[in-house]
């Protein structure tokens, strides 16, 4: 009896990170078919504030929802089991997730916005611009050894009782438990998005990577070597963007004299 009880959990759950899977994947074709030949490097403009939320929001759904499926999946079954109590749809805590990393992404537009408006000359990329890109970067590696990015990663890591503890019924729980995982993810990640800034905020090939970091950081078992490890080798790409950066393998060499905006590119 309890095993044909628990074919339909296993079966729902499955069904669940199906369904991420696939919106994460629609949501890269989408972002490499809106982003093509966009990439401009450090210091890419990033249009109209409708336009760039939209791309981002895309692109944080393709890079964000693989790695958090556990996650979802815990909200799920939880819901399920209290579904007669109002327990909100798991469509609205993966909203709230999302909402979270698009104010990450606003937050991002307006310190672009205003650098853009100061158009410091320091930043152009034939002056310091290389020094600020890798500087970007080397921040994000120190990040990745700090007590609160452990601290984060392992809340993202282990979010049962996170999730348990802090359910509430109705869409306004739902919701603000999503935002809540969603900005302890933040914390977790803001580095290496600042990263996808400092390097091409519209490449594909760094979105992939960054992505990829983060999937590793929050899925594969014993990470805490391999995260110290990604410190010291970001650290060491940083330093090599200021000294070299035309030898970076991947980076796109911003036009001459475009100006460099870190942060939010």
């Amino acid at each position: 009896m309890s095993t044909t009880a628990g074919r339909p959990r296993r079966g729902d759950s499955v069904g669940v990170v199906a369904l991420l899977l696939a919106v994460a994947l629609a949501c890269w074709i989408a972002a490499v078919y809106r982003m093509r030949g966009m990439d401009g490097g450090p210091g890419t403009a990033l249009g109209g504030l409708v336009w760039y939320l939209g791309v981002w929001v895309t692109m944080m759904a393709a890079m964000m929802l693989p790695s958090v499926a556990p996650t979802v999946v815990v909200f799920h079954r939880i819901a399920r089991d209290r579904r007669r109590t109002g327990a909100a749809p798991t469509s609205v805590f993966v909203a709230g997730y999302l909402t979270s990393w698009a104010a990450y992404g606003a937050a991002a537009y307006g310190l672009y916005r205003i650098v853009h408006g100061l158009d410091p000359s320091f930043l152009h990329w034939r002056r310091e611009g290389p020094y600020v890109a890798g500087a970007a970067v080397a921040l994000a590696g120190i990040y990745e050894a700090t007590p609160l990015k452990r601290a984060c990663l392992a809340h993202c890591r282990s979010p049962l009782h996170f999730v348990v503890s802090r359910f509430r019924s109705g869409i306004a729980g739902g919701l603000s438990l999503g935002i809540e995982h969603g900005l302890w993810c933040v914390g977790c990640c803001w580095g290496l998005m600042v990263v996808l800034f400092a390097l091409g905020v519209m490449s594909i090939l760094w979105m992939v990577v960054v992505a990829a970091l983060i999937f590793a950081e929050k899925m594969l078992p014993r990470v805490e070597g391999a995260t110290r490890v990604l410190a010291a080798v970001l650290v060491a790409v940083g330093v090599w963007i200021a000294v070299s950066p035309a030898s970076v393998p991947g980076l796109t060499q911003p036009a001459e004299m475009r100006p460099m905006t870190p942060g939010g590119s």
